[in-house]
């Protein structure tokens, strides 16, 4: 019962929205995209905009802060609202000085009601006597043009006052009969937006359910794809170590292939250098002894060729070679043990490694085979239980009772429409009859002017004037009398409708906008003595709850859903049946017991280990890398053989002709072409310095590899067998951290909706702006802006037109007198142009037109005696 009298304080008070236009959102990556629930356009929407007569509202409101300019007296109102009202002395003072300004407008109202038919009675009286411009008798002055024109020009301008008045009375009457007629339109509109609202709230309801499905394919896709996800994971995790111990053993295995290739081309390219500098030693030493047999010859000892061939037999030292590689020892043993560790495949063997862990991924598929097909059930239970509840919600049934009272209260309006109309057609010829007593009297006041202005003769004796300016002053007149017949019931009705509208813009219209009149409203202990919270006592029987008009309606502004702004948790708790944990136990239970054994990843077998073994006990680090070194770095011959032999023969110049200079110059062609034929041609063919570089890149490459090599296959090994222990016996740790983390992506789905939903129910699912916006059609359209401001707008043009019919009536009764046929008037020498009193002339000296036999065409009637 207290749902469904929540859901029908929703439909009472529920109008319109217009909704919103979704902007176009993508989800960042790895969210769930649920879309937005379905919402309905409604048609009504809660704002008048009142058009050009707006800115008589303004006035109006402007006026009325001039008349009350209090703040608003909630502590007053609780007191009235609690029937407290009095029971302190100050209470009325209090009143009385909030009320002071309409108490006095009021009063001055009263005063002019009651003195203005009085002061008329007086009036007619008075004139009826001769009295108060009753004589038909006009004195002339000097300035009398002056003052008709005066008299003339402030009528006018207090007729177009009243003018002004009237048609802002006339206006505001038009303004509130068209409003209450178009307030059908919108009272059907309200109808039609409450059926959308009906409908709409099930699909609502079911969009949420079946977005589960969403929820539901996500996590199945995940489960479908653990080798991926999980599989992967792990996989990352460990590859940290695993990686970088198979990278370093392919390397080894990368450094073997190199190091057998070194020792072969240091083996060929000593071979290559042995074999050419024995036979250029061989070359050279043969050079050498010819040329000392030469030198030995009798012609030397001559004193001409003694210190010349002293000098040569002291040089024949440097005809050798440099560079001996016979001396350096092989490295046939080493490449030996080189070629018999590679007999051993070492690369396949990390290959065979690096593929076993790689199908890691596909270990965690099949191990988890039976436990994803439990959750894939879980799953789907779990749909099916949010299914299950949501029909056990009492929805259908109470919208089908709204229903029917929404049917109920539309015939109703209907039906009462028409009687509404009538009323307002009978107010509004009320009004427009007020309107038009005021048109009556400024009509009067118009044609009198016209009239008097028109036919007025300045020529004319005020006993000789004219037809037309005599029925000027009569119309002036007839306004006049007029004035005081209308005027009073214009002032009743300015009274009562300036009391009433004034304050309930006041206490009504001004509170509500500001919010204040909903704090008096939401004061405890206000509406019900016995409750704290009036709303919350009338929806769910416990006023404790803190639930105020205030916070339902700013929420409603808000177009919060109806759950969070009437706090419906206190009826039936939608976070029960949204607690994550009733879904996703289960699941992570069974995620849980996920167990994956990866000890049949083998990194690298003992063979590979024995192989690095081998290897690291070729003794290549036991190679004379620094003999090579140094026989590489030396030149081939201790002196260039060209530069040789162009010396011996300048010296052979030097000797006198003969034998011995012929020899010389014959050894020296010889020694060019020893360089010519070996060096040159060995240098050209870029054996012997391709076999030098080739062996010295070699050697260094020998040199770095050996260097600490123990050592290097020692921590590669380790390196592996580390890897591997992580994967035999510490993987655990490592799945079970990562089955967490993917887990805690399972279930984030659901938190993701359930978050989803919670939002949806708190914002979007019966959005109840509807609720502000019919509080809003009621009180700030209908009451305040068609009613209030249309009739505060009336009895402000209306009384601004009755006060003035005050001046307006004493300025027509002074210029009548200049409009309207006299019977007597006063008399003028013709030379001294001075009143003279003609006593022979009748009484008081006045010059009476008929004695001197002129005809005086004054009718003498009821008319003219005013």
């Amino acid at each position: 019962m207290a749902v469904e009298l929540c859901l029908l304080l929703l439909l009472l008070f529920c109008g319109s929205t217009v909704s919103e236009v979704q902007p176009i959102y993508k989800p960042p990556p790895g969210t769930l995209d649920f879309g937005f629930v379905p919402a309905k356009t409604y048609d009504t929407g809660a704002y008048h905009e009142p058009g050009p007569i707006g800115i008589l509202f303004k006035i109006v409101h402007a006026f009325l802060y001039l008349v009350q300019p209090n703040p608003f007296p909630q502590d007053l109102i609780r007191k009235v609202a609690q029937q407290k009202f009095g029971n302190t002395q100050g209470d009325y003072q209090k009143a009385i000085y909030y009320e002071i300004g309409f108490i006095v407008s009021a009063a001055l109202g009263l005063l002019f009601i009651l003195l203005l038919p009085l002061v008329g009675l007086c009036f007619c009286m008075c004139r009826c006597c001769d009295n108060c411009g009753g004589e038909m008798h006009q004195r002339q002055k000097k300035n009398a043009d002056c003052q008709r024109s005066c008299f003339a020009t402030f009528l006018f301008v207090a007729s177009l006052i009243i003018s002004v008045g009237v048609l802002c009375a006339y206006a505001a009457n038009q303004h509130l009969t068209s409003q209450v007629r178009g307030a059908k339109k919108l009272v059907n509109s309200n109808f039609k937006d409450l059926k959308v609202f009906l409908n709409d709230t099930p699909a609502q309801i079911d969009y949420l359910v079946s977005q589960y499905n969403t929820t539901k394919d996500k996590a199945l896709s995940d489960l479908n794809n653990v080798g991926p996800l999980l599989g992967s994971r792990v996989q990352e995790q460990l590859g940290k170590e695993v990686r970088p111990a198979l990278d370093a053993a392919l390397t080894m295995a990368g450094a073997i292939r190199e190091t057998k290739e070194a020792l072969e081309n240091v083996s060929v390219s000593v071979e290559v250098l042995q074999e050419g500098t024995e036979r250029l030693h061989a070359n050279l030493t043969d050079v050498k002894m010819h040329l000392s047999n030469t030198l030995n010859d009798s012609a030397c000892s001559a004193a001409q060729a003694a210190s010349t061939c002293n000098i040569i037999r002291n040089s024949l030292n440097q005809l050798n070679i440099n560079a001996n590689f016979s001396g350096l020892p092989g490295v046939s043993s080493q490449l030996a043990k080189v070629n018999d560790v590679l007999k051993i495949d070492l690369s396949s063997l990390v290959q065979k490694g690096y593929a076993a862990f790689n199908d890691t991924p596909d270990l965690v598929v099949n191990q988890t085979k039976n436990i994803l097909s439990d959750i894939k059930n879980v799953l789907e239970s779990i749909g099916s239980n949010i299914s299950s509840f949501t029909k056990t919600l009492p929805v259908q049934k109470i919208l089908a009772d709204l229903t029917i009272y929404l049917t109920q209260s539309e015939a109703y309006v209907q039906d009462y429409f028409p009687v509404v109309e009538q009323y307002d057609f009978y107010r509004w010829l009320g009004c427009l009859i007020l309107c038009c007593m005021v048109v009556l009297i400024v009509v009067f006041y118009y044609l009198g002017l016209l009239c008097g202005t028109c036919g007025y003769d300045k020529h004319a004796s005020p006993t000789t004037r004219g037809c037309i300016s005599n029925t000027g002053g009569n119309f002036l007149m007839a306004g006049v009398g007029f004035s005081f017949l209308f005027s009073w019931v214009l002032m009743i009705v300015v009274v009562l409708t300036f009391v009433t509208g004034g304050n309930v813009e006041k206490l009504v219209c001004e509170p509500f906008e500001d919010k204040t009149l909903f704090k008096v409203l939401d004061t405890p202990y206000l509406l019900n003595q016995h409750w704290k919270n009036y709303l919350s006592g009338m929806l769910f029987k416990n006023p404790n709850i803190n639930l105020t008009f205030e916070k339902v309606y700013s929420d409603c502004k808000e177009n919060k859903g109806i759950y969070t702004s009437l706090h419906l948790e206190h009826l039936f708790n939608i976070n029960e049946f949204l607690n994550v944990s009733m879904y996703t136990e289960d699941v992570a239970l069974r995620i849980e017991h996920i167990q994956i054994n990866l000890s049949k990843i083998i990194l690298l077998d003992e063979i590979g280990k024995e192989n690095l073994l081998n290897f690291s006990s070729s003794g290549i680090d036991g190679i004379n890398f620094g003999a090579y070194l140094t026989e590489i770095n030396k030149s081939v011959t201790k002196v260039d053989l060209l530069s040789f032999a162009n010396d011996l023969e300048a010296r052979a110049d030097q000797l006198p002709k003969g034998a011995l200079e012929n020899a010389l110059k014959g050894h020296a062609n010889n020694i060019r072409m020893i360089h010519n034929q070996q060096v040159v041609p060995l240098e050209q063919a870029m054996k012997y310095v391709k076999a030098r570089s080739t062996l010295n890149q070699s050697i260094r490459l020998l040199k770095r590899t050996s260097s600490e090599l123990m050592v290097k296959v020692k921590n590669v090994i380790s390196a592996v067998n580390a890897a591997q222990l992580l994967i035999n016996n510490n993987a655990s740790l490592v799945i079970v951290q990562e089955t967490k983390k993917y887990m805690d992506t399972i279930v984030g789905y659901f938190e993701q909706y359930i978050d989803w939903v919670k939002e949806s129910i708190a914002m979007e699912v019966a959005a109840c702006k509807p609720i502000a916006n019919v509080i809003d059609t009621a009180v700030d359209i209908f009451l305040c802006s068609y009613v209030t401001d249309s009739v505060n707008t009336f009895w402000f043009g209306l009384g601004g037109s009755s006060i003035f019919l005050i001046p307006a009536i004493i300025f027509a009764v002074k210029l009548s007198k200049y409009y309207r046929r006299m019977d007597t008037e006063d008399v003028y020498d013709d030379v001294e142009t001075i009143p003279m009193k003609n006593t022979e002339n009748g009484n008081n000296g006045y010059h009476k037109e008929h004695l001197y036999g002129i005809h005086n065409p004054v009718i003498t009637s009821s008319v003219e005696q005013w």
